[in-house]
């Protein structure tokens, strides 16, 4: 019999060390992850900079509605994912494609009639969301360009997940580099009108990011078809665009799930953020700012878990429950290193940090250097939950770990929040969020010790891995929803690899 790493369809996680290899597979995890955010992190910068607290507020009122309104067709290209990794460890081609073209057939009509509901609802949204008044035109104008390109954005978000599936990381990759490249250079033109570029304001920031993820979607078409990938269909294969009643059937049953679980999540951030609308523009402004400085701290717990998730998945199916055990202790020692280095690395240049995106001058930048010393140790908790979660997902255990969040987020992080604001304020808001994180850790640890995880169905590797990315929103604090994406880098190794060996 052959050994199955020779199929370069996935690394043997079952042998050598364990510190070694968690490292290997987390920090390209981690290093993607990092510059997919950038785009969003820098385009706020130029926002807050260039156009001030409103328009600052305004992204982070759009952002969140995005989120929220896309989270059942994530969930769903997820699930794409997972299919088209299935089918192409069984060599089945065909089915790749009848896969791809069902998710391309069945994910595009609906993203147009999201663009075209969101760009009606997009007032009604923003009202009862208590968008600060100085802030709703702005918000207006973000949103419903945002709502325009989502079939475009959610499209090439789909492309390289399905890439991704097919356990090419490097394609995604260099396309997502050249969307951040595209989005980095015609923001700041766009927003301030250089040289021959209309001074649009923030719709310029909006179409900008829309522009680069179109020149990106069809920079990738092309280089696909050019090299004949798989996940393309020729004249005579674009039947497979009519969705397969089977596989869509398959992929609501495992993305709807997932779509429900960023829902959750998401919809307690949509109550926080309507909290925190109530205290002002600049307060929205600095949370808005404080999010971003969030998404690159809560990196390492994901980065970490989905590791913890693929290497725990094949060692339980070896019957090799101590190195399990390892896996789980080493991802907890790396995540208080790394996710404690980052929090010092903020509690120590926040000012100037937050400074970036808001102005070193604006009053804004005190309440953000608070906001930061009262909620951000938090995520060393949050870290702790998601290696705890990560292991456990592996052998099949979701629900439970599902419901610890959403305790955690509703009855603890916003009771914490409405609860207690007649007594702290503001403040309570913020010490809501560590609030929540240490809840779910507490629980997750009891998990952990005495659920029945241990008895659960294993799910394969990259199922496990993937599985955790549906969670990283958890934070409240991503800026959009393309730094959410599977990652399966540590395949695309192996697989280049086995060719060497061979």
């Amino acid at each position: 019999m052959s050994d199955p790493a020779s199929t370069g369809k996935q690394r043997d996680l079952t042998e050598g060390s364990i510190a070694k290899t968690m490292l290997l597979f987390a920090l390209p995890t981690l290093g993607s992850s990092i510059l997919q955010s950038l785009n969003g992190s820098i385009n706020a910068v130029w926002v807050g900079r260039f156009l001030g607290e409103e328009a600052l507020a305004a992204t982070a009122n759009g952002n969140i509605l995005m989120f929220i309104l896309i989270s059942f067709v994530f969930g769903f290209g997820m699930a794409s994912t997972i299919l088209i990794g299935q089918a192409m460890g069984q060599r089945d081609h065909t089915m790749v494609k009848r896969t791809m073209g069902t998710a391309l057939g069945s994910i595009i009509p609906i993203t147009v009639l999201l663009a075209g509901v969101g760009w009606v609802s997009s007032p009604l949204l923003l009202e009862l969301l208590g968008t600060p008044s100085s802030a709703f035109d702005l918000a207006l104008t973000y949103l419903r360009m945002i709502f325009l390109a989502m079939p475009v954005t959610l499209t090439f978000t789909l492309m390289t997940m399905a890439l991704r599936g097919t356990g090419d990381s490097t394609t995604p990759l260099w396309f997502i580099a050249l969307s951040v490249a595209i989005d980095l250079v015609l923001t700041p033109m766009l927003i301030t009108g250089v040289g021959p570029f209309p001074e649009w304001g923030i719709f310029g920031s909006a179409f900008a990011t829309a522009m680069a993820n179109t020149v990106a979607l069809i920079g990738m078409g092309i280089t696909l078809y050019l090299r004949g990938s798989i996940l393309t269909l020729n004249k005579s294969e674009l039947h497979f665009l009519r969705p397969d009643k089977k596989i869509l059937s398959s992929m609501f049953s495992k993305g709807l799930p997932m779509g429900l679980q960023m829902v959750v999540i998401s919809s307690a951030a949509l109550t926080m953020l309507s909290l925190i609308n109530r205290e002002g523009v600049q307060t929205t402004a600095a949370y808005s700012a404080t999010q971003q400085l969030w998404t690159y701290v809560q990196m390492p717990a994901m980065a970490l878990s989905a590791a913890a998730s693929a290497m725990v998945a094949q060692n339980i199916g070896a019957n090799q429950w101590d190195r399990v055990s390892a896996i789980t202790l080493w991802g907890l020692i790396f995540n208080v290193i790394l996710t404690g280095l980052l929090i010092g690395v903020l509690t120590v240049f926040d000012e100037a940090a937050l400074g970036l995106f808001l102005g070193t001058d604006s009053p804004a930048v005190g309440i953000g250097t608070h906001i930061q010393l009262l909620a951000t140790w938090g995520f060393l908790f949050f870290g702790v939950a998601q290696v705890l979660f990560g292991t456990m997902r592996a052998n099949g255990y979701v629900i439970w770990p599902l419901m610890v969040m959403v305790i955690s987020m509703y009855p603890v992080r916003l009771g914490f929040a409405f609860g207690l604001y007649p007594i702290l304020g503001s403040d309570a808001l913020w010490w809501s969020f560590p609030a929540g994180m240490v809840a779910t850790a507490v629980m997750g640890v009891g998990l952990y010790l005495y659920g029945a995880w241990r008895k659960g169905k294993v799910l394969p590797p990259k199922e496990a891995a993937q599985i955790t990315e549906g969670y990283r929103a958890q934070g409240s604090c991503s800026s959009s929803c393309r730094d959410i994406t599977p990652t399966t880098a540590w395949e695309r190794e192996e697989q280049e690899g086995a060719t060497r060996r061979s």
